[in-house]
């Protein structure tokens, strides 16, 4: 699989398939999107908000959440305002969200089926991690945007003038319901 995707970029770049890709690196529409990984929103979140490439910066992971006020999202968010000239932010959950039903303690038996010894379990546990809320799942996404939109719009980083939304997409049709 790996070796294809290789070959293909190969012949991507030979061919110069990137022409129609070319931006740079400061977002058009001055947008900074959190979203899900979730592999419907790939194309459908850009083409339903009508976005190009370049137009915005999208960071992804999984449940499209603001779990920590000085994780890699807000990082992310931080740089996206302060270098990049990022205005508005928007946290995109959507319907029928895998994370809404991820159970940490199911999780750890399955790392622990694919060779993960306790020991390493335990130890990231003695490293601070508490497993119930970094791999834990949320109970509804309206519920899970609001808490990230309250979490940027009372972090002590972001300024005031920063405009903060939230949304709900269905992951179907793509369309977005207001939150926030």
């Amino acid at each position: 699989m790996i070796e294809d995707i290789l070959n293909y970029n190969k012949k991507f770049v030979e061919d110069k398939k990137y022409k129609p890709y070319e931006t740079g690196k400061y977002p058009k529409k001055k947008l900074a999107i959190v979203t899900c990984m979730d592999t419907r929103l790939t194309e459908l979140l850009p083409a339903a908000l009508g976005l190009k490439n370049g137009d915005a910066k999208i960071i992804k992971n999984a449940g499209g959440m603001i779990t920590h006020p000085f994780g890699s999202a807000v990082r992310s968010l931080l740089i996206a305002i302060y270098e990049l000239g990022v205005q508005d932010i928007m946290i995109v959950g959507h319907t029928d969200c895998g994370v809404q039903s991820v159970d940490y303690e199911a999780m750890i038996s399955k790392m622990k089926e694919r060779g993960i010894q306790e020991d390493s379990i335990d130890f990231v546990k003695y490293c601070g991690v508490q497993f119930e809320s970094w791999l834990a799942g949320f109970k509804d996404a309206d519920t899970s945007v609001r808490q990230s939109v309250e979490m940027l719009e009372k972090h002590p980083l972001i300024p005031e003038d920063i405009h903060i939304y939230g949304y709900i997409m269905d992951s179907l049709t793509g369309e977005l319901i207001n939150i926030k």
